[in-house]
This record gives C-alpha cells, sequence and structure tokens, in this order.
C-alpha cells in the first residue's frame, strides 16, 4: 500500500510537471508571448517543488503517527487476540502488575527483585564516597546468606577508602542475649562499623510522624541514593531510588531512628548496651 501511494505520489508530481511545461509551451508556440512562458514555466516548476515536498511532509507524519499508534495500541490489540476466558484473566493481571510498576517508575522508584536488590546495594555501596547510613532487623542466618554477605564485604571496602558505615539493628529486648545475634553484632563491630541498637517498642510511633508501612530495612548512601526493602512481600523484594524528596523522607526517618537507639560495647566477647558498662562501672 505504501508502495502505491509513493508511485501515485511520483506521478502527481510528472503531472504537474507536464501541465506547466505544456502551458509555457503554448504561450511559446502558439501566442509568442516568450516572457509569459518562460513565468508559467518557472512557476509550474515551483508550485510542482513545493507540493512534492509538501506530499513528503504530509506522508512523514502520517508514517510517523501510525507508528505512534501502533505502538500505543500494541498492547490492546494483543489482548484482543486473547479468547480463553482464564487467559484474560491472567493477562488482566499482567497489565494490572504493569501498571503498578510504571507507577513506581514515574515515581521515581526503581523496583528489584532480591538478587537484584543486593547487587545494587553492593554497587551503590563501592561508589560511596562519604557515609553509609543502614537500618536492618537483626533476622536469623543473617552472617550466612551469600547476598547479604556480598553486601557486607563492600561495605567493608567502602571502611577502607574512609567511608563512614553506620548500622541500626531494629532489635526486640530478648534478641540482645541470643547466640546468633551476638554472633551477627560482635562480627559488625570487629569490622569498626559504627553499630546501634533500636529496641522496637521505643521508636517513635505514628502519632510521632513515622512511617508505619516502613520495613526498618533500608540503606542511604552519600545522602542521595536510597534503597528500601518493602515491608510486605510480593513481586519485588524492594526499590531503589535517587529522588531528591524521597530521599529526605529517608532521611528523616533515619534521623527519628536514630534518636531512640543505644550504643553497644563488648565485654568478655559479647555485646552489651553501653550505659550498662558505664553504669556498672560506676
Amino acid at each position: 500500500m505504501m508502495a502505491i501511494n509513493k508511485k501515485l505520489q511520483d506521478m502527481a508530481v510528472f503531472i504537474e510537471f507536464l501541465v506547466g511545461s505544456g502551458l509555457a509551451i503554448f504561450f511559446h508556440m502558439v501566442l509568442h508571448n516568450e516572457q509569459a512562458a518562460y513565468v508559467i514555466f518557472g512557476i509550474g516548476i515551483l508550485l510542482s517543488l513545493v507540493t512534492f515536498l509538501v506530499r513528503e511532509d504530509i506522508e512523514k507524519a502520517r508514517a510517523s503517527l501510525l507508528e505512534q499508534y501502533h505502538h500505543v495500541h500494541e498492547i490492546p490489540f494483543a489482548l484482543a487476540q486473547i479468547f480463553d476466558p482464564e487467559c484474560q484473566v491472567k493477562a488482566q493481571e499482567l497489565i494490572d502488575g504493569t501498571k503498578r510498576t510504571i507507577t513506581l517508575l514515574q515515581q521515581g522508584y526503581i523496583p528489584l527483585d532480591e538478587t537484584e536488590f543486593y547487587l545494587e546495594a553492593a554497587r551503590v555501596s563501592d561508589q560511596s564516597l562519604r557515609q553509609i547510613k543502614a537500618v536492618d532487623p537483626l533476622t536469623a542466618g543473617r552472617g550466612t546468606r551469600g547476598a547479604l554477605i556480598n553486601f557486607h564485604q563492600s561495605n567493608l571496602r567502602a571502611l577502607d577508602r574512609g567511608v563512614r558505615v553506620t548500622r541500626i539493628f531494629v532489635i526486640g529486648r530478648e534478641d540482645l542475649s541470643d547466640p546468633e545475634s551476638q554472633k551477627v553484632l560482635l562480627a559488625q563491630y570487629r569490622d569498626n562499623i559504627d553499630v546501634r541498637i533500636a529496641y522496637r517498642d521505643e521508636l517513635p510511633t505514628a502519632s510521632d510522624g513515622r512511617d508505619t508501612s516502613s520495613s526498618f530495612d533500608f540503606a542511604i548512601f552519600d545522602d542521595r541514593v536510597v534503597i528500601n526493602v518493602y515491608a510486605q512481600s510480593g513481586k519485588y523484594y524492594g526499590h531503589k531510588t535517587s529522588q531528591p524528596g524521597e530521599v529526605a523522607k529517608f532521611l528523616h526517618l533515619f534521623k527519628q531512628i536514630e534518636n531512640s537507639t543505644h550504643a553497644i560495647a563488648v565485654e568478655n566477647d559479647r555485646v552489651v548496651l553501653a550505659a550498662d558498662v558505664v553504669a556498672l562501672a560506676s
């Protein structure tokens, strides 16, 4: 169809040229008016050129609009070809999930699955120049998960570059005496990470302006990039954002949590609250 339209346009230009040339010949040969013949011939050539260029622009615009139309309607066209009812339901679920993902992207969040999340966390950690601020729940098996070990190694590389790493562990009051918790806390402390503890029941409440949907599992890199684990499990494990407004929200949340933290100390190869050591010493 496109080839036929192109041929018709070329023929129209040729016909316009012939008409203009014929009139010029008529005035020259029959009416013996050479000046009018030259004017008519020149105007005819210009008109043919102008109409040719206009048609070319119209055709380019038409092709571009068709391409955009097919691009926009590609998914509706594909959905219209699904006839099985169960397949239609599944297709609609996929569309709804894609819409939610696009909404996140519009807000400046890059959704990540668990593997992508820790790979991105390690990558951003390796790029950090000044400070890493992290809030983590103290979960069992933390020291044996490969993705977390890789992230921890990137933190150690940051420490070697002179980056300050602060990690706040959110725990229950009974967790401090747990052997697994002690192992994790002691390892982080001996790696020269600024480790602090925040008890869950001491954290700010919603009435204090805290985001109650937070998972308390996020990290802020140089106050410019945030990675955050979703509180609710789903298709994606977490997200990354560098939008200034969103980063500011996490900086505010970190400050609120930091105000409720306790410093730690090591006594007889056990992690204890620094305040308890001071109290015993006095």
